[in-house]
Formats: structure tokens, C-alpha cells, sequence
């Protein structure tokens, strides 16, 4: 079997800051031609999207892949469409009972290719207070000014 080759082409930082990450699931995605080419061009934006189950499918909703220039404006897909998530019917009922859950919500942490295929890393989330938003930005300075120190010791 050969290596995995992963090439991440974008992630959402702001899930990381808002939501509890408690599970994460790796899932493919159906895409148009152009959608393709367009995120070998390195460009996506995750960070309003949601996942949300309906009947025994999951769809990716206002996850946003910019028009491909060079196809001009015939050829091209919309750049917000809803796309489905590919899962075996199993792991999409076992995340339908995750998010069915008091406050949580499928959120996409990731896109990437691996091997040649897009991939989406979904994560089982729930959301932050206000306070712990806090504390996280209050540890990440902390560790910032602990990273100065050590540099500024050497």
C-alpha cells in the first residue's frame, strides 16, 4: 500500500476558537470538475459552514469554492452551493445521534486532497461560552510570552 499524500488546501480556524471540538470524522465529498480545479488553486472558506443530515444523507451547507476563471461564467458551478457528504449510511446515523445532542453541531475543521481526492474533516462541536473563549485567548498569550522568554534567553 502506498503513503498517504495529504495537501490541505484550507481550515477553519474559527471553529477551533467558537466550538468544543468532541469527535472528529473523515468524510469525501461530491464535487463538479470546476470546484475541483478551483481548490487546486488553494482556494476555499469554511469558516460559516455547518453539516446537516436529511434523510439518510449529510449536506455541506455555505461552505464557499470560488468560481474557476478559466472556465468563464457558463461553465462554472455556484460558488455556495450546497454539496453532499460521502459516508456510509452507518457513520451518518451514528453523527444524526451525536448532533441530535443539546448544543452541538457537525462543523467542517478542514479540506484537503489525499491521494488525489477532496476530503472533509468533520468535527462533532459544541459550542464555547463566552468564557471559555476567554481562557483560551488568556492561555494562548501565555505560551506566546513563554515562546519570547526561551527565544530571548538563547
Amino acid at each position: 500500500m502506498s503513503a498517504e499524500h495529504v495537501k490541505v488546501i484550507t481550515t477553519n480556524r474559527r471553529a477551533r476558537f467558537e466550538y468544543h471540538v468532541e469527535g472528529k470524522v473523515e468524510c469525501g465529498i461530491a464535487l463538479t470538475g470546476t470546484e475541483v480545479k478551483s481548490l487546486r488553486e488553494g482556494s476555499a472558506q469554511l469558516s460559516d459552514s455547518y453539516a446537516i443530515p436529511k434523510g439518510h444523507e449529510l449536506w455541506l451547507l455555505n461552505a464557499q469554492i470560488p468560481p474557476y476563471k478559466p472556465a468563464g461564467p457558463l461553465q462554472n458551478h455556484d460558488p455556495k452551493r450546497t454539496r453532499k457528504l460521502l459516508l456510509h449510511r452507518r457513520e451518518i446515523d451514528k453523527l444524526q445521534e451525536q448532533q441530535q445532542r443539546a448544543g452541538y453541531a457537525l462543523i467542517p475543521l478542514s479540506l484537503y486532497f489525499k491521494d488525489g481526492r477532496v476530503k472533509v474533516e468533520l468535527g462533532v462541536c459544541k459550542g464555547k461560552t463566552g468564557v471559555d473563549k476567554r481562557e483560551d485567548i488568556a492561555e494562548r498569550e501565555a505560551k506566546r510570552e513563554m515562546d519570547r522568554a526561551r527565544r530571548s534567553r538563547r
